[in-house]
């Protein structure tokens, strides 16, 4: 633990000296104080400073400040609510790494989150503290105006930082009236946070349950309408997690056929059946260490879902046709638009299997439920599509506008986006006019004793009729507009009973 420094025994009496006295700390400020007193006399720098993530572990924060062997913390009014934009913190931080530099004056980072003085800072540490779960709860820094090399406390003050939290968390709940037992635990999160788009209170659950979730190795279950965006939740957790540096990789678990689909994401050795002429990384290998989400896994084979089952208790895989296993590190996210509680119960999924990846659910509002939201939405593919095409951004008309909102929108967010990208490729002058939108304000009307369900793989199918029609039956065209991958497109024909006949109606 100790540093190599020239008096290695001085500094572990030192360190040892700090353990014993936050530890008979009574009041959480003193604590708090006192450590990162400790942390500038151990580093010797003229500044430590605590950051500490909110509740939702969304925002992180300085808490405590320590300059000049002066605890002043920091003026809030003067501070940013939170420091998303410090790409050095967030680097520490998501990426659960310390950031050690000894020459801040000729370096690329941006270090407004320091203090102000007349003589510019040049050394700086940077230093993650884990709680008792291995989760990333804030970060301590110290920074001199001399240049030192402070890589060698990293570890100590680490571990003596994590120490402070645990204690933290001992004489909150100490201090706790006895009816505000979860009082500390409740914060809103930003609703613009995690690159989502979306206000409405359906949405902002959504993001609290993000936010608890993030910084934990949990596997999460999403669960929603086709259209409701699984693949961009998966994808914002992954970039808010420390595995962000690390591939995500996603793999619809319905385009494959049984024999394939355990070779892509299990891998196979040379030989392991006819065809396979060499060795082949699977897909939980080639996201090691990142994220693997595993679309539509209500359609994952029997077989299959027994060897994820081991995968998700004992972290190994056992590629096709090895006889050994390894450890792998992927965090699992599943989706899926079915009801894997009736699956279980009719013998189409594995009961045990279905306990271990509902360890976290996150249910995905359908459209209609964001009140809100759909305009913001609009807006938003709208604008994406003029940069894409590489024109001035459009206006939207009232009429439009209300046109939007009073629709349901059986397709959901991708129905949405599809219906905006093709209102502006019409549109030829400045603004969004009603005629550039193709409603099917009846699709539905023509059988009422339809389920929801049946609603919406009904109009998915018109849809893609239509997509096929106008692309005189080439797949891949229809594809790209759908923007979907063509073998999902594939599947889709068969989930949708398209045949080519259907093409000439």
């Amino acid at each position: 633990m100790s540093p190599q420094l020239s008096q290695p025994l001085a500094y572990t009496e030192a360190l040892l000296g700090q353990f014993a006295s936050l530890s008979q700390a009574t009041d959480s400020a003193a604590l708090l104080g006192d450590f990162l007193r400790g942390v500038a006399q151990l580093s010797d720098c003229e500044l430590a400073q605590l950051y500490l993530l909110d509740a939702n572990h969304g925002c992180l924060g300085l808490s405590t400040e320590y300059l000049n062997g002066i605890l002043q913390p920091r003026d809030m009014a003067g501070s940013p609510a939170d420091y998303n934009d410090a790409q050095l913190l967030q680097f520490a931080l998501r990426q659960n790494r310390v950031v050690s530099i000894d020459s801040l004056s000729g370096s690329l980072y941006e270090i407004g989150f320091l203090p102000p003085q007349a003589k510019p800072w040049q050394s700086l540490l940077c230093v993650p503290l884990l709680s008792n779960r291995k989760v990333v709860n804030g970060l301590v820094l110290c920074a001199s105006r001399r240049h030192i090399d402070l890589q060698g406390h990293a570890d100590s003050l680490g571990k003596l930082g994590s120490f402070v939290l645990g204690q933290l968390q001992l004489l909150q709940r100490l201090h706790r009236p006895a009816g505000n037992a979860r009082s500390a635990l409740i914060s809103v999160p930003s609703a613009s946070g995690f690159g989502l788009i979306g206000k409405s209170p359906a949405m902002r659950q959504t993001y609290s349950l993000i936010s608890k979730v993030l910084h934990s190795p949990y596997t999460i279950l999403l669960h929603g309408e086709t259209g409701t965006g699984k693949e961009v939740i998966a994808r914002a957790i992954h970039e808010g997690s420390p595995r962000r540096s690390r591939p995500l990789i996603v793999q619809n678990c319905a385009a494959f056929a049984e024999n394939l689909l355990e070779s892509e994401l299990f891998g196979h050795r040379k030989g392991a059946f006819t065809g396979a002429d060499r060795d082949r990384v699977g897909l939980f290998d080639a996201a090691n260490g990142g994220t693997l989400m595993l679309d539509e896994i209500g359609d994952m084979p029997l077989s299959l879902q027994a060897k994820l089952l081991r995968v998700l208790q004992e972290g190994e895989i056992r590629p096709v046709g090895c006889n050994d296993t390894h450890k792998i590190d992927v965090r699992i996210i599943a989706a899926t638009h079915r009801d894997l509680a009736s699956l279980v119960r009719e013998g189409k999924f594995r009961e045990d299997l279905y306990y271990r990846l509902a360890q976290f659910p996150i249910e995905l509002p359908a459209l209609r439920e964001r009140a809100g939201d759909i305009l913001d939405l609009a807006r938003h593919f709208a604008d994406n599509a003029c940069t894409f095409l590489q024109r001035d951004n459009v206006r939207w008309s009232e009429a439009a506008l209300s046109q939007l909102a009073a629709y349901t929108f059986p397709g959901n967010v991708r129905e949405l986006k599809g219906l905006v990208e093709r209102a502006v490729l019409l549109c030829e002058g400045e603004e969004l006019l009603t005629e550039h939108f193709s409603l099917p304000q009846d699709v539905f009307e023509q059988d009422s004793r339809l389920h929801l369900r049946e609603r919406v793989e009904q109009f998915e199918r018109s849809l893609v009729i239509d997509c096929l029609r106008k692309n005189n039956g080439n797949q891949t065209l229809a594809a790209r507009e759908l923007g979907l991958p063509r073998r999902t497109l594939l599947y889709r024909f068969g989930r949708l009973n398209i045949k080519p006949g259907d093409l000439n109606g």
